[in-house]
């Protein structure tokens, strides 16, 4: 997965948006001001912060060590950083943010989260 193509893929659920406030380099993926992704998106190898249940978050771990590892400055219960070179399946990667997005969008409130078609 190319940066392009993870950035069009955070882009692409209800309602997210993408922003700097960290500094010019760390694009931040949003759901309703919360925070789902967090990349930069010129770092070679490209690695994400993705949330993830916690039972998930250490299985995900032990099956694909050095590739996904605890949150990088985030809560390592909560969140993973995954390594975006080619190595993991693209559908996995896809599988992982949309996880996240889930996540973030499960801890609305019920109407935000009808009006995000995410019940």
């Amino acid at each position: 997965m190319t940066p392009q193509q993870l950035r069009a893929l955070c882009l692409s659920f209800n309602a997210a948006e993408e922003d700097f406030p960290f500094n010019p380099e760390t694009s931040v993926f949003r759901v309703r001001g919360k925070l789902f992704a967090l990349t930069d998106l010129g770092a070679d190898p490209l690695k994400v912060n993705l949330k993830c249940a916690p039972e998930d978050a250490i299985r995900l771990r032990a099956e694909h060590p050095d590739l996904i590892v605890p949150g990088w400055h985030m809560n390592k219960r909560h969140w993973n950083t995954v390594t975006v070179d080619g190595t993991l399946p693209g559908r996995l990667v896809r599988e992982l943010v949309e996880d996240s997005y889930d996540l973030v969008v499960a801890g609305l409130p019920r109407a935000e989260r009808l009006r995000l078609d995410r019940p």
